[in-house]
């Protein structure tokens, strides 16, 4: 989670909404990073688990993150919850949960809606304080 935090703030230094995501290979190496980089590259696709997720495919040379785990600050939406089902990546580790938009376990259980056939392993809660500080911070200032 730590080097998740590096990357949410980079994205709070480029204007963006500090959310921070690596992807770790099956030995526990980081094989992918990402940040929210909506604002600087005018895509709205462009969230932290989608930077990540494509750094870590090309890392690898296949776009099956079989055995990998995610990581990301704050609860993937519900595209990058789409995004992180078809990697297969099966672990994701989040810290704060986005009671708003959240779609592995808050406002919708994508990664485990039984109709997909799915079961993304979820560990939710890691360093929750210091990335919902984060996203507080950030809001505050813009109000």
């Amino acid at each position: 989670m730590g080097e998740a935090l590096v990357q949410a703030r980079e994205a709070r230094e480029a204007g963006d909404v500090p959310v921070g995501a690596v992807v770790l290979s099956p030995g526990g190496d980081i094989i992918g990073t990402g940040h929210n980089r909506r604002e600087v590259a005018h895509d709205p696709s462009a969230h932290a688990e989608v930077e990540a997720i494509r750094a870590a495919a090309s890392s690898l040379g296949t776009w099956r993150l079989d055995g990998c785990t995610m990581v990301v600050t704050l609860e993937p939406c519900l595209m990058c919850a789409g995004a992180i089902l078809q990697a297969r990546v099966p672990r994701l580790v989040l810290g704060a949960w986005d009671e708003k938009a959240g779609a592995t376990g808050s406002q919708w259980d994508v990664v485990r809606d039984a109709r997909i056939g799915a079961k993304v392993e979820v560990v939710s809660g890691v360093r929750a304080d210091e990335c919902a500080e984060l996203l507080t911070e950030f809001f505050e200032a813009r109000r």
